[in-house]
């Protein structure tokens, strides 16, 4: 039996969303589920930061040559060299620029690699403690000029209240594409945030990810619960150059400003989620978002590789 069908048995919620009002509620899972051995894919050190602040920025594990494969792999998919699904092109608000393009190991065979390397897979399923599968995959760019920010959120509350995904067993891979400053709107972070719930208020409304991918109004906290979480984690900016990886909790709290700068941001992004923590029913919509968006029905555990990707 699935797991959807199995959303009749499931357990309490230890994360109810999309409430009447905003709640603060306690993780009720663990963030690192591996216990550290000497041949484990991140030093003891590493495990321990991740666990503190939920994330992690890895340098210099992909050789030159291969970051300037996947950067001209990006630009392919970018610019209509490859055959593309239509619904899994997002453009930016009042604009045709290309903002994401999602279900990349699908339309890629070298980001598909990519999802399979021990680099990412094998580094997250340590953290996780369990064998992954993709939960979601994207192309984000943000041009120059006229990148619009993606408001602070946690990916959990939306992939939990509308996905259905059960538990905080789930990590983010960005690999950067394109130099990542201060000044052309990096990742930014708040480092601890993840030991926190934020229950957002307000209701769901229908297809909600047709507008919440170009801008997102539901699901985000409010400001003042947002100036508490600075308050007390403070604000990282995951900087680098190409090439660099930026590992999150799926419940980190994270945004970014917009572009204005003449230099694009770009980067390639896994959502990894535990073979243990599949989808159910949405916990907080009516229906579940489309396949583009989260891997429904029986998953396919990630075959981790090792070696360089071209």
């Amino acid at each position: 039996m699935s797991a959807i069908n199995q959303a009749h048995e499931r357990r309490p919620d230890p994360y109810p969303t999309r409430l009447p009002q905003e709640r603060w509620l306690p993780r009720a899972d663990r963030t690192v589920w591996s216990q550290w051995r000497p041949d484990a894919p991140l030093t003891a050190q590493q495990a321990d930061q991740f666990d503190r602040d939920g994330f992690l920025v890895l340098k210099d594990l992909f050789s030159e040559e291969e970051v300037k494969a996947l950067m001209a792999e990006s630009a392919a998919l970018r610019g209509g060299e490859r055959n593309l699904e239509e619904d899994s092109v997002i453009t930016e608000p009042n604009s045709d620029e290309v903002r994401t393009i999602f279900k990349l190991p699908e339309q890629s065979p070298l980001f598909n690699r990519l999802a399979c390397d021990r680099r990412l897979a094998g580094i997250v399923s340590f953290l996780l403690g369990d064998s992954v599968y993709v939960h979601q995959s994207r192309l984000n760019y943000k041009p120059g000029f006229t990148g619009k920010e993606f408001y602070w959120h946690s990916d959990f509350e939306t992939w939990h209240a509308e996905d259905g995904m059960p538990r905080m067993r789930a990590v983010s891979a960005s690999l950067l594409l394109t130099d990542n400053d201060a000044l052309n709107g990096p990742l930014m972070l708040m480092p601890g945030s993840h030991k926190h719930f934020i229950a957002c208020a307000g209701e769901t409304p229908e297809d909600n990810h047709k507008s919440s991918l170009k801008k997102q109004e539901v699901g985000v906290p409010s400001h003042e619960a947002l100036k508490k979480l600075a308050g007390e984690h403070g604000i990282h900016a995951a900087t680098g150059k190409a090439g660099t990886l930026v590992l999150f909790d799926c419940n980190t709290m994270h945004g970014s400003n917009g572009n204005i700068t003449p230099f694009p941001r770009s980067n390639a992004f896994f959502v990894f989620n535990a073979m243990s923590n599949q989808l159910e029913e949405p916990f907080g919509a009516k229906k579940p978002r489309p396949d583009f968006l989260a891997q429904r029905g029986e998953a396919k555990a990630v075959e981790v590789v090792t070696g360089k990707l071209v």
